[in-house]
């Protein structure tokens, strides 16, 4: 189905919205958690276990949403998946007490789950649409909403108020600015990867007559490339999620810093990968997906290995080492997750079942990746803990460029290089 230009940039908006109301559901969710163990007195462990299961649910809920949005398309999905994961947040903002809360925490999880894999199969579907590299900005767009939410939290209790009430309140206005946003997604006959899955299937099964061998090899392979891409997804996130949990430590234990600057690494990071996912699809459109996620490798191994170099050199460098390492691995990652995706959807076929998939793959890297870290600190050191993201950095290049070179050598959709 052909689009014009107008559909695809209301869809545009559509998904810019999305991401950034996913983000700050988030963003109030973070922000809320000293509040929320507080009131629970929950302490470290049992908050831990609140996380995980957060984390458990949306990683569950994930697998199932790719066949959802298979068979309903990622507009039908999207409509009730994004003010539902906004409304479940008012279970986790009520409970009176740790059980309950471990119990709604999965709801919350799972509402999180199926929304990421139905928005980011609406975003490749938008950037096929408009035929140029856009989905970058899009992540940038979730992390601004991921700031609004936590600079919002931190005003209302600045002004002395509830920082639960704050979260009823979002759980209860948010999904209903969800519904702006939904109305200019994409018609469902653009949005349906389902329609798509439908017309492959029918054309796999006649191509099946005709040399069942071949299309079974062929639907091997492919699944072979989207495995890779979720290798390098995993890498990424691992990379990404040892920065946030373990940046801010690293100045603090291991070059001394004092306190109040120690955070100022994790932030450097931040605004690093923030800035280039705004601004990183003119990047991808002039150099293409296969030398973008090359160059994302190696500009995240260089960072990490300055920060693993920086207690080396002398005190007056090191944390400006540090603090640029930080930087370029901030620079190098940021890209890494909309360069699959961009990939996975580009492919075709049952695009909902390969971005679960995919997205499951990177999210229990962020999920199992800091933790495991901290037992290797706590086994030898910091610094050596941080070679694991250091090679997974590479790992990315490694894996990712191959895979996708593969997939745009048999499916033309795979965006190369724009041509000025």
């Amino acid at each position: 189905m052909n689009i014009s230009l107008a559909v695809a940039r209301r869809a545009r908006i559509a998904v810019f919205g999305y991401f950034f109301l996913a983000g700050f559901v988030m963003g109030l969710w973070a922000a809320g958690l000293p509040s929320l163990n507080d009131r629970l007195d929950l302490g470290p462990a049992r908050l831990g276990s609140v996380l995980l299961l957060i984390s458990g649910g949306a990683l569950v809920s994930m697998l199932v949403a790719g066949p959802l949005v298979d068979r309903w398309s990622s507009r039908a999905v999207c409509w009730f998946s994004g003010p539902v994961s906004a409304a479940v947040l008012l279970g986790p903002a009520l409970a009176p007490g740790f059980l309950w809360l471990a119990v709604l925490a999965v709801v919350f999880g799972m509402g999180l789950g199926v929304t990421e894999v139905a928005m980011n199969t609406h975003s490749v579907e938008v950037e096929h649409a408009y035929r140029r590299p856009i989905i970058s900005a899009f992540h940038g767009t979730w992390s601004l909403g991921g700031a609004a939410g936590g600079g919002l939290t931190a005003l209302v209790l600045q002004a002395g108020l509830d920082a639960q009430a704050l979260l009823v309140v979002a759980a209860v206005a948010v999904p209903f600015v969800y519904i702006p946003f939904a109305r200019l997604l994409l018609p469902a006959r653009a949005s349906g990867s389902g329609s798509e899955a439908t017309s492959g299937s029918e054309e796999g099964a006649a191509g099946s007559r005709r040399d069942g061998s071949r299309a079974r090899a062929g639907s091997g392979r492919r699944w072979g490339l989207v495995a890779m891409l979720g290798l390098a997804a995993f890498a990424g996130h691992l990379s990404e999620g040892a920065a946030i949990d373990w940046a801010a430590l690293h100045a603090r234990w291991v070059l001394g810093t004092d306190p109040a600057a120690a955070p100022i690494a994790y932030t450097i990071f931040s605004v690093a990968m923030t800035t280039i996912r705004l601004l990183g699809d003119p990047i991808r459109g002039r150099l293409g997906s296969v030398r973008t996620i090359q160059l994302a490798g190696l500009l995240a191994t260089c960072g990490y290995i300055l920060v693993l170099v920086s207690p080396l050199v002398g005190e007056a460098l090191r944390v400006v080492c540090a603090w640029t390492g930080w930087a370029l691995a901030g620079v190098g990652l940021a890209t890494v997750v909309p360069v699959i995706f961009s990939a996975v959807g580009a492919a075709g076929g049952q695009v909902g079942r390969a971005l679960s998939l995919v997205t499951a793959f990177g999210y229990s890297g962020l999920l199992v990746g800091p933790a495991v870290l901290g037992y290797v600190a706590e086994a030898s050191s910091l610094p050596v803990a941080l070679f694991v993201p250091a090679v997974l950095a590479a790992v990315v290049a490694l894996t990712g460029a191959p895979a996708i070179r593969a997939l745009s050598t048999e499916h033309p959709r795979v965006v190369a290089p724009v041509r000025s």
